[in-house]
């Protein structure tokens, strides 16, 4: 079985049951949910961003910055590759991960999605000061580039089998 760093010593990723796959903008509460769910469910969780963070040994900017973010989403795409072959995992991706239409396609068909929704402006309010840390917000209109974000991935959004509202959570 794979061990990954967020995961729950002892779990089962079993490939028989679907995951519980998390989607939703940066700071709609992925990896927080997802901590919670898994340990309510006795499931394993999945960071992707951490995950990513912790076998590169840098910081997401640092990625993007080194290597570009069409690295980023290799990295993305191949830990995609390594949880389709398991299963009954709390999976966060990150927030730009839904626009692999390939791997999200083929995770879609194995999980549960669950689409953590919220505002622009609750999203800007959470993500605070580390919004700057966010390489695709790194623009002068940063809650512009959000709301423009969020249209560009509502496609991937209108798919889940659960929408849960988490501007007031």
């Amino acid at each position: 079985m794979a061990t990954f760093c967020t995961s729950t010593p002892g779990s089962l990723a079993d490939p028989a049951r679907r995951h519980i796959l998390l989607v939703g903008a940066p700071g709609a509460g992925k990896s927080t949910v997802g901590k919670l769910v898994a340990t309510a469910t006795g499931r394993t969780f999945l960071d992707f961003d951490a995950e990513i963070v912790r076998r590169e040994g840098m910081s997401i900017p640092d990625i993007f910055g080194m290597h570009g973010e069409a690295y980023f989403r290799e990295r993305e795409r191949e830990l995609t590759a390594e949880t389709l072959v398991l299963g009954n995992m709390v999976l966060a991706p990150g927030g730009g991960w839904v626009e692999n239409a390939h791997e999200f396609d083929a995770m879609r068909a194995r999980s549960h999605l669950i689409f953590l929704r919220a505002s622009a402006p609750t999203l800007m309010s959470r993500l605070g000061a580390s919004a700057g840390d966010r390489p695709l917000l790194r623009r002068p209109n940063a809650m512009g580039e959000l709301e423009r974000i969020l249209e560009r991935r509502q496609p991937m959004y209108d798919a889940a089998d659960l929408v849960i509202d988490t501007d007031r959570l």
